[in-house]
């Protein structure tokens, strides 16, 4: 999924308000994480995850892992806090407008 600049920022916009839904934590990226994180974006289309002090991972590292077998795009890391975004193929959910 390619996004521009301006289209980044949008996201990082709209991910300000959101809760982190998507912990990763002592285990890492497991199956049931993935699940999760599979099936919230494509209820949401953008979410917000987190990751436990204790899990041993680099923050970076584990969100472009985790983006890869979503995927999806990542949006913003900060801290232990990551931002991912994917089109959803479902017709009942407001879908995000991305600016051009």
């Amino acid at each position: 999924m390619g996004i521009t600049g301006r289209q980044i920022r949008q996201l990082r916009g709209l991910a300000n308000y959101l809760e982190a839904t998507v912990t990763i934590g002592k285990a890492g990226i497991v199956d049931s994480v993935v699940n999760f994180a599979d099936n919230t974006l494509e209820a949401h289309e953008l979410i917000k995850g987190s990751i436990l002090g204790n899990s041993g991972l680099d923050t970076r590292e584990a969100a472009i892992a985790l983006s890869r077998i979503t995927h999806s795009a990542l949006v913003q890391v900060i801290g232990h806090k990551f931002v991912l975004c994917r089109p959803s193929k479902r017709d009942d959910i407001e879908h995000i407008e991305l600016v051009k």
